[in-house]
């Protein structure tokens, strides 16, 4: 007799994501929301966004969305954050480490704060959250989100520094994975052109970039939504993996 798949929504289950007012972490908010999800939502800068989203989430599921502020870079930050989730909610079930900068630092002009920046949101934040969350996480047998980049697999010409910081949330994601086995799942979501940063790029630039993935189109945040809502739900059996969300870009 063959073994029955099964699937759950994610009812009872509380999400902990970073940056999760604005871009990639709304869609992803709104995704796990939707199959059940309550959410510890954080944000920095992002205030009105936030509680705009969170408004209009706890005008469709009552309670079911609480947020925190906070600058990761501080070292109080982690341990606050999962406090505050643990108060809200009594429980950690997934935490998604969404948040990041990202700007250019060509070689010849990078500042020391740009590197504390860009590794610090990037590589350091994830990993002293993913410490803080790992006692609820364990007793909830659960799991990480990294979101990664497909330029911490394949460098970005004129961002050194960010596509460091995020081979080196690559190698954590692996690394955790193995830490914190077999209570809790490590995985993380690499995207490709899925959304445009924010800024100018010319539309030539675009079309290059979309040329060369094999779908020759863009994707859309509903997309990394979509792929972060499979590994909470459907994929059980998957840890240490980085699933890149990409088109074909990177082959």
């Amino acid at each position: 007799m063959a073994n029955s798949i099964e699937t759950s929504d994610l009812e009872n289950q509380v999400v902990l994501i970073t940056g999760g007012a604005r871009r990639v972490g709304a869609a992803i908010v709104r995704t796990l929301h939707a199959a059940g999800a309550d959410i510890m939502l954080h944000y920095r800068s992002s205030g009105a966004a936030a509680a705009a989203l969170g408004a209009e989430l706890n005008d469709l599921r009552p309670h079911s969305v609480a947020l925190h502020a906070a600058d990761l870079q501080s070292a109080a930050a982690p341990d606050a954050l999962v406090a505050a989730a643990l108060a809200a909610f009594g429980r950690i079930d997934i935490l998604i480490n969404n948040a990041s900068s990202f700007y250019p630092t060509p070689v010849g002009s990078i500042t020391a704060a740009q590197w504390d920046d860009l590794m610090g949101s990037n590589l350091k934040a994830p990993l002293f959250l993913s410490q803080a969350a790992a006692p609820a996480l364990r007793a909830a047998k659960g799991l990480i989100i990294n979101l990664i980049d497909i330029h911490g697999l394949r460098p970005l010409k004129e961002h050194p520094v960010y596509s460091a910081a995020k081979a080196g949330l690559a190698m954590l994601t692996r690394s955790l994975a193995r830490e914190l086995g077999p209570e809790v799942r490590v995985n993380g979501i690499a995207p490709g052109p899925v959304l445009w940063p924010e800024g100018p790029l010319e539309e030539e630039r675009k079309r290059e970039i979309v040329a060369k993935t094999a779908l020759k189109r863009y994707g859309t945040p509903d997309d990394v939504a979509r792929t972060a809502l499979f590994l909470a739900r459907d994929a059980p059996f998957i840890t240490g993996q980085i699933i890149a969300v990409d088109g074909g870009r990177g082959i």
